[in-house]
């Protein structure tokens, strides 16, 4: 029989208890064969707080767990008997396998997130871009350098009449 993908309710906060948990329940009863890849889908959010770029970890299906296992009356018992696992997905109890697109787009989320550090450039030399963090916070200027290693543009605003270059991060500005 083929492993499927099923999504576990868990309850709020314990999702990576629960992995754990189901992690090491597989591993006692002996039925690690018939369990895959048991994970909690997240995604890396940067963002800058007080002028600093802050990297943090977020859950885009809180309180859910992705489980690729055989389904038989003993994994789905030792699933749902696992503490912090309320149930499966599906109706009346029945765990419903996830279709192959849903499995394709969730991991593909997964995978975006973790190479983010590959980021294409979102600007060109030349582009109107309006300063939305920092000291110059609301300033407009003109991209006049990127920097894609370090991740910064160099940008012309008008300070006083004069035309005064700022190096930005990339999440201190966006498009016009």
């Amino acid at each position: 029989m083929a492993k499927k993908w099923y999504v576990a309710h868990t309850y709020s906060g314990h999702e990576y208890k629960a992995k754990k948990y189901l992690e090491n329940a597989c591993q006692a009863m002996g039925l690690g064969d018939m369990f895959g890849q048991i994970l909690v889908p997240t995604e890396e959010i940067v963002e800058m707080k007080q002028g600093k770029r802050s990297t943090s970890v977020k859950k885009f299906l809180p309180s859910y767990i992705l489980i690729e296992m055989e389904l038989s009356k003993d994994t789905q018992n030792l699933v749902t008997s696992t503490p912090g696992i309320t149930n499966f997905v599906g109706a009346s109890g029945k765990p419903l396998p996830l279709r192959e697109s849903e499995v394709t787009r969730i991991l593909q989320q997964i995978d975006r997130s973790k190479n983010r550090d590959v980021l294409d450039i979102p600007y060109k030399v030349g582009e109107a871009v309006k300063v939305i963090d920092g000291p110059f916070s609301d300033f407009a200027g003109t991209v006049s350098e990127i920097n894609p290693e370090r991740k910064k543009l160099k940008v012309m605003v008008s300070v006083f009449g004069r035309p005064t270059p700022v190096e930005l991060d990339f999440l201190q500005v966006r498009s016009l």
